[in-house]
């Protein structure tokens, strides 16, 4: 860490628009809490920014969630071993001025990178200067943490609808087709559907997705990122593209904005220098006294107990409780 005093256009910072945006300057400001540079701080540099790590992981279940909508191409299951939903991000990225398409064994796509992706794939958005940090001319997907250098996690799935009938997008499905008959017949004719017959046809797919098990089930695993649907897709027949709505872990630069991350660290980094100091006890300093471990210790478990009850218990916490299903009333 440097010594030099800084101009103080490097301490300006809010909420939205943080100046801590690496674990270097975090583990700074942490150093500075202690009392650096006017006193040297008896920790190494890894345990700082292992205590960082630590708030991270603790935080990350409660940071909140991105919505990612993925596209599912069913060619992709592995029968009995489902497919990874977190990699599947890197098929469906922001795209910008790099792309390079290709033709390779009969096969329309586009190369980013060293990846090749079918055409179908390709979610045309576009980048901004400074909304996103490119590596060179390899475009970083859109699930990428940079951090980390590895797929971000999904915490869960909430949706997953087969692009035939019905899903997010509902201008080219069955029941687009009926709504047009039922509102817009003044305008294709005199042989519209009236209401019953919406209905009516309406109990007939819903009947029609039991007895053919035709509508896709799933069920995700948080641990493995695994997708797994019932019925599985017949790979070797037919195929089909679909998306898949998932809730995805904050990257990290998000994470070490948080208070709580800069506190908990701050907590962890009071409790190891407190256990330090406490292996000189009984050494006697120069000009007289001996180290004090106890004071700093004992304040740095209480603000760790105090932080880990703030994020465990409920209201006005962060509380770790599943939102409720139901309501009655």
């Amino acid at each position: 860490m440097s010594t030099e005093t800084l101009p103080v256009s490097s301490f300006y910072s809010t909420n939205l628009n943080h100046r801590v945006g690496s674990y270097e300057k975090l583990s700074t400001r942490i150093a500075h809490s202690l009392g650096y540079p006017q006193i040297n701080i008896e920790a190494h540099q890894n345990q700082v920014y292992e205590n960082i790590a630590i708030s991270c992981e603790m935080f990350t279940k409660f940071a909140g969630y991105t919505k990612e909508y993925l596209v599912f191409d069913s060619k992709l299951y592995e029968p009995g071993k489902g497919i990874r939903v977190d990699t599947m991000m890197s098929l469906t990225p922001r795209l910008c001025a790099d792309i390079i398409p290709v033709n390779k064994e009969g096969m329309n796509g586009y190369q980013i990178g060293n990846m090749i992706i079918g055409e179908n794939y390709i979610n045309r958005f576009t980048v901004g200067a400074g909304e996103e940090k490119w590596n060179e001319n390899i475009l970083v997907p859109n699930g990428w943490d940079n951090f980390m250098e590895d797929y971000r996690r999904v915490v869960d799935v909430f949706a997953f609808e087969q692009g035939q009938s019905s899903g997010i997008n509902t201008l080219f499905t069955i029941e687009q087709t009926l709504a047009q008959q039922t509102y817009f017949s003044y305008a294709m004719g005199n042989f519209g559907f009236d209401l019953v017959s919406w209905y009516v046809m309406k109990d007939w797919m819903d009947i029609r997705e039991k007895l053919l098990s035709v509508k896709q089930y799933f069920d995700f695993n948080d641990r493995t990122q695994r997708l797994y649907v019932t019925p599985e897709p017949q790979t070797t027949k037919t195929s089909y593209y679909g998306a898949v709505g998932c809730y995805v872990e904050k990257p990290i630069r998000d994470l070490i904005v948080e208070p709580w991350v800069y506190q908990y660290a701050l907590a962890l980094t009071k409790i190891n220098i407190g256990r330090i100091r406490g292996k000189y006890a009984g050494t006697a300093l120069f000009g007289g006294g001996a180290p004090n471990y106890q004071d700093l210790l004992s304040e740095g478990n209480q603000e760790k107990t105090t932080l880990e009850e703030r994020l465990y218990t409920g209201t006005p916490g962060f509380g770790d409780a599943a939102p409720p299903m139901f309501f009655v009333g």
